[in-house]
């Protein structure tokens, strides 16, 4: 059943929203409440990245899953502190202070804001499919690497504990879907550490906990031309980071759910939750796909409902349950993210049939876009490399289908060259060598009624082949231009310099 909103006159007398119904209202509470456990470790993480008290991100991971509830565009996608954000904005906090980096935060906000309103969020219909495999392909990459680290000199009791956590990830659904794996899991795995003093690295030891709620202010620093020309450049990356992986991982949920989302009101939506964070005294952050995928593909949560209780749990497991929370087993929160990465990563674009119909273009920038993210850390890097190759790849292919094709006038005195295809700047100078500017005839016609002049380069390309006859004596007629080629050749026809 879909959860597409429905206009106010239309709502039948004691309409309630869905999420009131018992099994959705379970479901989304139980969601929330997973996305919060797996949160806490993953918020800490991205505070030591960024160089920050583990409080900060995990008041920022807190902030952004409220603000972005109910000011977002795709209801059940989780924003919180992320590690793509941590990275943009660490330099600028160990340069020159924490409180330049809350004041990036709250600038980039009001860049996304402004991206937002813009229309940016439209060109995402021009990133490929291959693009969005890769995406999403080293996304489960990523996610999976940042467990390692949790598997190296450990004590050995951690690996029958992660055994044990990913048979139960497996298992329980079988049995019943009622309660989330991954919270079974997680609560099974820490009463038998806690039950029988097993020693293993646990969530307390990533960080102390926060005791209180965050406070708002101002960011401590000199409110000054000096300090807006320092944070500008970071906060602008951190505002293009945050909205591509936002607006990535929303087209994803998109296609999970097969429902629509707003893009533009999720830019925004980041921007407010961002400058709500920065005012809060958080790291900023945007969209988390593992967490998402923990929300939307295991737990099945579907509305906003979800996305806010995530963030009230977490404050409320680290202020109320912290001594509990802190026993929670690092191997159990491995284990629900591995099965994420499994769940998440598209095996198949990578199985043999696929690869053996595919062609080795979509291929090429599919795996570009994995390495690229994943050498990087960097979603941004990999999605502009995928896509600015995706654009020359099928610039290639276009211009292989031109063609140029001659009859002669059976009495010698006319040659008819018929160009057939997109004519632009990968076909143009191409196009220029098809012709027999010494050996043709005094009058020579081009029937373009089969082809489309794109672009200045194509229109350039005509007026060198003009020239070119000219410089011979010999005249040159151009017919069969559709309106939209007429108009653009009538436009830049000699204004071009032409090339001899």
């Amino acid at each position: 059943m879909s959860h597409s909103a429905v206009s106010p006159s239309a709502r039948p007398r004691g309409f309630r929203p869905s999420w009131l119904s018992p099994k959705v209202l379970r479901t989304e509470v139980l969601g929330g409440l997973v996305v919060a456990l797996a949160l806490i470790p993953e918020a800490i993480s991205f505070s030591i990245i960024a160089g920050v008290d583990p409080a900060i991100g995990l008041f920022a991971s807190f902030t952004m899953a409220v603000t972005i509830s109910v000011v977002g565009g795709r209801p059940a996608m989780i924003s919180a502190a992320t590690g793509a954000v941590a990275l943009v904005i660490a330099p600028l906090n160990r340069e020159h202070g924490f409180g330049y980096m809350v004041a990036a935060v709250i600038l980039a906000g009001v860049f996304q804001i402004a991206l937002g309103a813009l229309g940016v969020a439209r060109l995402m219909r021009f990133i490929p499919r291959s693009v969005m495999v890769g995406f999403v392909n080293s996304l489960a990459i990523l996610v999976f690497i940042a467990q390692v680290p949790e598997l190296r000199n450990v004590p050995w009791a951690v690996y029958p504990l992660l055994a044990a956590g990913l048979a139960l990830l497996v298992l329980f659904p079988r049995i019943t879907t009622a309660v989330p794996a991954p919270l079974v899991a997680i609560a099974a795995l820490t009463v038998i550490t806690v039950a029988a003093g097993i020693a293993v690295p646990t969530v307390g030891d990533k960080g102390a906990l926060p005791s209180s709620l965050p406070v708002p202010g101002l960011p401590d620093v000199p409110f000054t031309l000096d300090t807006l020309i320092t944070i500008a450049p970071y906060a602008f990356a951190m505002a293009l980071v945050g909205l591509m992986e936002s607006l990535m991982t929303a087209k994803l949920v998109d296609e999970i759910t097969d429902t629509p989302s707003s893009k533009t009101r999720e830019s925004v939506g980041q921007g407010v939750a961002n400058i709500v964070t920065g005012f809060l005294g958080g790291m900023g952050g945007c969209a988390m796909i593992g967490q998402t995928m923990i929300n939307v593909k295991v737990s099945g949560a579907r509305t906003r409902l979800s996305t806010f209780l995530a963030g009230v749990f977490l404050m409320v497991l680290c202020i109320v349950f912290g001594p509990v929370v802190s026993d929670i087993p690092m191997a159990a929160l491995v284990a629900v993210m591995v099965m994420v990465c499994f769940a998440t990563f598209d095996w198949h674009s990578v199985a043999p049939a696929t690869l053996r119909r595919m062609p080795a273009g979509e291929i090429t920038v599919m795996v570009l876009t994995v390495v690229c993210v994943v050498a990087t850390h960097n979603l941004a890097v990999g999605v502009v490399a995928g896509s600015v190759t995706a654009v020359v790849v099928f610039a290639k292919r276009v211009a292989t289908l031109a063609d140029v094709t001659a009859v002669t006038d059976p009495h010698g005195g006319r040659v008819v060259y018929t160009v057939t295809g997109e004519l632009f700047f990968a076909f143009s100078n191409e196009l220029v060598g098809r012709f027999d500017y010494a050996g043709d005839p005094a009058e020579v016609v081009i029937d373009l009624s089969a082809a489309h002049i794109w672009d200045a380069s194509s229109v350039a390309a005509l007026d060198a082949i003009e020239h070119r006859y000219a410089q011979r004596g010999k005249s040159v007629r151009i017919t069969g231009l559709n309106e939209p080629s007429a108009r653009l050749h009538r436009t830049l026809s000699g204004e071009l310099a032409a090339t001899g």
